[in-house]
C-alpha cells in the first residue's frame, strides 16, 4: 500500500549558462513524497513520522539558494538530491515528485 504527503519550500537558484534561467530567481517547490509498505497495526507509517522526516530534509534547503548545494540546480537534480536525503531518514522505500512552480516537475 502507498501513502503520501505534500509539503512546500521556497528556494532561489540560477542555471549557469541558461539563456532565461541564468539569472537568480526563486520558486515555490511542491514536494510530494510517497512511501510504500505493508500495514503494521493498521498503518503503513504514521503520517506525523513521515511529515517530520520530510521536513527534516526540506528544512536544510528552505529559503536558501540551490546553487549552494548543487552545481546545476535543475528540478531534475533537486529531485535526485532530495530523494537521496530522504532515503537516509525514511524507513520505507519512497518515491518523490518535485514541482518547480505550476506545471513543471521531476519524479524519481
Amino acid at each position: 500500500m502507498k501513502i503520501g504527503i505534500i509539503d512546500h519550500i521556497d528556494c532561489a537558484h540560477s542555471l549557469p549558462g541558461h539563456s532565461k534561467c541564468g539569472i537568480p530567481h526563486g520558486h515555490t517547490y511542491r514536494v510530494e513524497c510517497i512511501v510504500e509498505g505493508s500495514l503494521q497495526n493498521g498503518m503503513v507509517m504514521d503520517f506525523a513520522d513521515m511529515k517530520q522526516a520530510v521536513q527534516q530534509v526540506l528544512g536544510r534547503y528552505d529559503h536558501h539558494s540551490w546553487n549552494d548545494f548543487l552545481e546545476y540546480p535543475s528540478v531534475e537534480n533537486i529531485c535526485e538530491l532530495l530523494h537521496r536525503e530522504l532515503r537516509k531518514v525514511l524507513t520505507l522505500p519512497c518515491s518523490l515528485k518535485v514541482w518547480e512552480g505550476d506545471g513543471k516537475w521531476a519524479e524519481l
